[in-house]
């Protein structure tokens, strides 16, 4: 009697995806790296900011004209492509979903595939990205930044 081929081994990826998804316990979760798509609605529903609560991200400041910050703990990038006019959007590539690392050459740039998106509007400017990055409102209050997803 011949024996059954052994299967392949889990990826380390698979086993964390997993066991990220048994720790939710039915919850959602969001797990970086897990999905091989960005799902994106454009309508900032299941955006990485859970609530459509304005958040607080930092100095206006920090905001360089003609340029963007990455605010990577929120997963939100915010640009000033012209003087006191902000644009905010999800830090998440829509390609991987990998988080968008710098804003250089007024471009958003991911570092996982290279797509680059524009700093006005959050098009795609070249990359395999196949959707905008979704765009939120954004707000100077006290000098400081306050972002909500739409």
């Amino acid at each position: 009697m011949s024996e059954a081929p052994e299967s392949p081994a889990p990826s380390r990826r698979t086993l964390l995806c997993g066991a990220a998804a048994v720790l939710a316990a039915g919850g959602t979760v969001a797990v970086s790296g897990c999905s091989s798509s960005a799902s994106s609605t454009g309508s900032g529903s299941g955006s990485d900011t859970a609530a459509k609560t304005p958040v607080d991200v930092g100095p206006a400041a920090a905001v360089p004209v003609g340029g963007g910050t990455v605010f990577r703990e929120k997963r939100i990038v915010v640009t000033q492509p012209t003087e006191g006019q902000y644009k905010a959007f999800s830090a998440k590539c829509t390609h991987a979903g990998c988080i968008v690392d710098q804003v250089k050459n007024q471009k958003i740039q991911c570092p996982c595939h290279s797509s680059m998106f524009g700093i006005a509007d959050g098009a795609v400017v070249d990359g395999p990205a196949p959707t905008p990055l979704p765009a939120y409102d954004v707000v100077v209050e006290g000098g400081n930044l306050k972002v909500t997803p739409r």
